[in-house]
């Protein structure tokens, strides 16, 4: 099912259920290569939700602030690649969503245990806004913020479920958004957390 939260802002609920085993199955290696942390905020802060990144780049947070790397930080070598179904895939999402042309060359992975939340803010770090952002639930439900060009807009609370698919560009690529903590549950397939693939065109192109 589609539902449209806002223009350029697409829901397709349920888009991943049967990919869902082999995406899973694809991170293994890419954890084993580059295990999931928590990363420090520019104030010093440990982020509660865990990540880490495949592709040409990942997405890094330290002191010195928010930013994209070719480098693994914890291993000073590259990140693993992404995988071809990855990106493959993130292409016909996007495509589905009317964005046409995408290539990500950045995937964050992002681990919600129970009581991990994120708060509202915009993806802005990357060089180009002119391409989407493919966000792809697995396992725990979460509680996803949909807000506005600016902070203090209104926002919409989305129920994400395993196998959800939300993607934003255009007029709402800018759009705050963060994540309401995880409730305490177990998915059959997953287990006791949420699990989130987000893919974005990180380069200038």
């Amino acid at each position: 099912m589609r539902l449209d939260l806002s223009p350029g802002a697409v829901l397709l609920s349920g888009r991943l259920l049967d990919d869902a085993p082999a995406l899973l199955t694809g991170l293994a290696p890419i954890l084993e290569c580059a295990p999931l942390r928590h990363m420090q905020t520019r104030r010093g802060y440990f982020m509660s939700v865990a990540m880490t990144n495949c592709g040409d780049v990942g997405w890094v947070s330290d002191r010195r602030g928010y930013r994209y790397s070719a480098l693994d930080p914890a291993s000073g070598q590259p990140w693993p690649p992404m995988p071809a179904a990855f990106c493959e895939l993130a292409t016909r999402l996007a495509a589905e969503a009317g964005f046409a042309g995408f290539h990500p060359d950045a995937c964050l992975i992002n681990r919600y245990d129970i009581g991990a939340r994120l708060g509202l803010h915009q993806d802005k770090d990357e060089a180009d806004f002119s391409a989407p952002i493919v966000s792809c639930s697995f396992g725990l439900p979460a509680t996803f913020l949909w807000g506005g060009a600016t902070r203090h807009d209104k926002t919409q609370k989305i129920r994400l479920e395993h196998g959800d698919v939300l993607i934003w560009g255009g007029a709402a690529r800018l759009y705050f958004h963060g994540v309401q903590p995880i409730r305490a549950g177990v998915h059959p397939d997953v287990g006791d957390f949420r699990l989130n693939l987000t893919f974005r065109q990180a380069l200038a192109r």
